[in-house]
């Protein structure tokens, strides 16, 4: 498959730098970096351009960079969004919680984002905490927590480190109580056959008087 020349107008995860010239799936040009304005045409003409325009765009980048990174300090290492959801009684969601999810819980705690500034590798499905990357700017990444619950007050015990109680889990404790009750029977076997014993003693006196 061809691919086309652009040149990128900002830093791009695992492509480049800005003003950096990398080759690039014409799809992935067309619907995302040209549109978003994330990158050019590598053409002469726009080549020339950016020269001209280099000095501005890095000193608007910088200024974007630095913004980005307010906030980031302002939501410290330990940022956590509540996202409420129904769930099985195994912990398995009743759909799932993907990126435009986790944007609006994060522009709902204070931080504003769309859902492409959400990094997340897959959905999440089921409850409990875990963790995605954000993109405040390209060069600004941040770590935040999804906290997932079926109530405030689950999310508050999970942000806790305490376990919710599962109703699969709540049945498996009188299974395990049930097992000691089998073992009188194992210990009343040499009862059973101490029996028989007692019957050659009575014939061995029988003999005796037989003999006298």
């Amino acid at each position: 498959m061809s691919q086309m020349d652009v040149i990128l107008l900002q830093r791009i995860e695992s492509l480049g730098q800005m003003g950096d010239v990398v080759k690039v799936k014409p799809g992935y040009a067309r619907n995302f970096l040209l549109p978003q304005k994330k990158a050019l045409r590598a053409t002469k003409a726009n080549r020339d351009y950016f020269e001209k325009q280099r000095a501005q765009l890095e000193a608007q980048n910088l200024k974007l960079k630095s913004e980005a990174q307010a906030v980031a300090d302002k939501m410290g290492g330990n940022f956590t969004v509540v996202v409420i959801r129904s769930a099985g009684e195994t912990g398995q969601l009743y759909g799932s919680v993907a990126t435009r999810d986790v944007a609006e819980a994060v522009t709902k705690a204070g931080v504003t984002v769309d859902r492409r500034q959400v990094l997340l590798d897959q959905p999440i499905k089921e409850l409990g905490l875990s963790k995605t990357r954000l993109a405040l700017h390209p060069e600004v990444i941040v770590t935040v927590t999804i906290n997932v619950a079926q109530s405030e007050e689950e999310a508050k015990l999970q942000a806790e480190g305490k376990a919710a109680k599962r109703a699969d889990t709540a049945e498996e404790a009188p299974a395990a109580e049930a097992a000691p009750a089998e073992a009188p029977a194992a210990e009343e076997a040499p009862a059973a056959e101490a029996a028989p014993e007692a019957k050659p003693a009575k014939k061995t006196k029988k003999a005796k008087k037989d003999e006298a």
